[in-house]
């Protein structure tokens, strides 16, 4: 897989229906969706980053954090990072919960610079939920509900904010995260940076004009 970020635009937005051309959001990758983990390495990369710790294959994921680190560590600049405070989603379970999973922080944490990055679990749950895997996803507003600012974490920001993610889906948790951080740190730049975006494929790509002449 080709190391290049790319950025959400009119091309692609359609995907990730929360999103507007207000949001400044980037990906590495393309997860391709309804594919599963045979879906391509990209879909490979992050079933195993997702692994729960009773899932066989379980010994992939540190493996697979390691390489999300690196892969981001390529693209990010050392002048970009020493401007940024990295802030990663929250994830679905609480501290406590004994399924918590800091994927995300620690794919931060590795991301290599000259100087040391600055990561803050700004954002936090409430309360654990259940992982997404089909049905109602919750809109900006529902997750807000469940979110809250760690105060101790909030002072001194830098100029810019990254929220950081594996896969961007419907750009909800971006959303809801980044309307809390500006409702908090008005002055802050706040952009989306993601290890894929899914893509969602077209119905018709495979459809030839002699099929068509058929219809």
């Amino acid at each position: 897989m080709a190391r290049l970020l790319q950025q959400i635009d009119e091309t692609n937005r359609r995907d990730h229906w929360y999103l507007d051309d207000g949001d400044d959001c980037h990906f590495l990758y393309e997860y391709t969706a309804g594919q599963g983990w045979r879906g391509g390495e990209t879909n490979q990369l992050i079933h195993n980053l997702q692994k729960k710790r009773n899932d066989g294959g379980y010994h992939y994921k540190a493996p697979a954090i390691a390489r999300c680190a690196r892969d981001l560590s390529s693209v990010l600049s050392a002048d970009w990072l020493a401007q940024a405070t990295l802030v990663p989603i929250p994830p679905s379970k609480i501290k406590t919960d004994p399924n918590y999973d800091d994927r995300m922080v620690q794919v931060c944490r590795g991301i290599r610079a000259p100087a040391p990055t600055d990561v803050r679990e700004l954002v936090e749950q409430i309360a654990s939920t259940d992982t997404f895997k089909g049905g109602h996803r919750k809109t900006p507003a529902e997750l807000k509900q469940n979110y809250r600012i760690a105060e101790n974490q909030l002072p001194n920001l830098r100029g810019i904010v990254g929220i950081f993610d594996d896969v961007l889906t419907t750009g909800s948790h971006f959303k809801a995260v980044k309307e809390m951080i500006l409702e908090r740190a008005p002055q802050a730049r706040v952009i989306g940076l993601f290890v894929a975006r899914r893509a969602i494929p077209c119905p018709f790509d495979e459809v030839t004009e002699d099929d068509l002449l058929k219809l």
